[in-house]
């Protein structure tokens, strides 16, 4: 029977890491993977994670299932950081599930059970996984107008045109902070006419959210995604804690379903409890219970903060560093635009052709479409990539 198999198309970034790697050049640099890099190009173990880790070996004394949603209490812990007191606790049904990855898939199959004839609309860039599980699922995609080429910054103008077509019944995936490939993001004042339009339409919003924390900080990241939240009847939210918990291998992720009325969320909570039934029963527990242990404890949550803000301020400094050197270089500040993006990545805004210059002749690595890692730098290899950017006349 498996003779039938279509081939499948070959994941980019899968082919861009096997360049990279068979590359003998010294001096190459991988902007292309999404995984945090300290100074040293080492994606480490978060100190409190360790530390949580440590006291779960010394205290665990079973590896036994947890329940279909995974434990309660890492959606409590997950719940009050990413949405805080936005809407109440009484509202929000939620599942732990493998990854952000895992919170989408889940995602994208309760919409299309609730409404199979859903429209799913999606930013135009977004992550390839968005567009593929939808593809896969049978899903109909509207895509909506977002990064601006010249700019490097969102075409709001296009954006809203294009959220005002979507009808009740469709719903509107977001990228919470960070979130969106392009490194480009909505402002406060922007979020409020997005709010606005979801109002009109009765569409209902989606936030994929995995980079709270990068961004301006813990809470400040939180804000789009919990007046989103508190300003319309439904939502979902699919969270990860790969990036700020830096567990990516541990597959730690929580969906959450929201109605305003309460009396929906028992057949919520069923309904996703069904879904991880059928798809995996239950959820990994070990990278949600340290995060549960983090979140609870009030030394290591301290300990937790203060790197993950020293990780986002060594990505705003690395930002700021490129684009002054690119203007030093350039005598322009035509890219400012990446001191303003927020998180780890970028969008320069070029062609597939001059990536592969930058590959070819540089032995820079960066997507296709020019979307780079900007936490694959470190100070000594920021003026290596500004000249080669240059030289490359881009």
């Amino acid at each position: 029977m498996f003779e039938t198999l279509q081939a499948q198309p070959a994941d980019k970034i899968l082919e861009l890491i096997q360049m990279y790697r068979s590359d003998p050049r010294e001096g190459k640099i991988d902007l292309g993977v999404g995984v945090y890099k300290d100074a040293t190009g080492l994606t480490p173990v978060m100190r409190a994670i360790k530390d949580a880790e440590h006291q779960l070996w010394e205290t665990q004394d079973t590896k036994v299932y947890t329940g279909l949603a995974g434990d309660p209490a890492f959606g409590d812990a997950m719940i009050d950081l990413v949405l805080g007191d936005a809407v109440p606790r009484g509202s929000i049904a939620a599942v732990a599930t493998p990854g952000g990855t895992g919170a989408v898939r889940q995602a994208f199959e309760m919409i299309r059970m609730a409404r199979p004839e859903a429209r799913v609309f999606v930013s135009n860039p977004t992550w390839p996984n968005h567009l593929s599980i939808l593809k896969y699922l049978g899903m109909e995609m509207v895509p909506y107008r977002y990064f601006d080429e010249a700019t490097c910054g969102v075409d709001f103008d296009g954006l809203i045109a294009d959220l005002k077509t979507a009808q009740k019944g469709d719903v509107v995936l977001l990228h919470g902070c960070c979130h969106n490939p392009t490194g480009a993001n909505l402002n406060a004042a922007q979020w409020d006419e997005v709010i606005a339009v979801l109002q009109q339409t009765g569409a209902t919003p989606m936030i994929d959210i995995a980079y709270q924390g990068f961004g301006e900080g813990l809470v400040e990241d939180a804000a789009a995604t919990r007046k989103v939240v508190a300003s319309v009847p439904e939502c979902l939210v699919a969270a990860s804690c790969s990036k700020n918990f830096g567990i990516y291998r541990e597959r730690t992720g929580l969906l959450m379903a929201i109605s305003a009325d309460q009396s929906a969320t028992a057949l919520n909570q069923g309904a996703l409890a069904y879904l991880n039934r059928q798809n995996f029963s239950f959820p990994p527990d070990h990278g949600a219970r340290l995060v549960t242990m983090i979140l609870n404890d009030e030394a290591l949550r301290a300990d937790w903060q203060d790197e993950l803000e020293e990780v986002r301020l060594s990505m705003l400094g690395l930002r700021t560093q490129l684009a002054a050197e690119l203007q030093r270089l350039s005598g322009s500040d035509r890219f400012g635009f990446l001191a303003q993006h927020r998180g780890m990545f970028s969008r320069l805004g070029t062609t597939p052709e001059m990536v592969a210059k930058l590959r070819t002749e540089h032995g820079v690595y960066m997507v296709g479409d020019s979307r780079m890692n900007i936490a694959g730098l470190n100070a000594e290899t920021v003026p290596v990539l500004a000249k080669a950017i240059i030289d490359c006349g881009i």
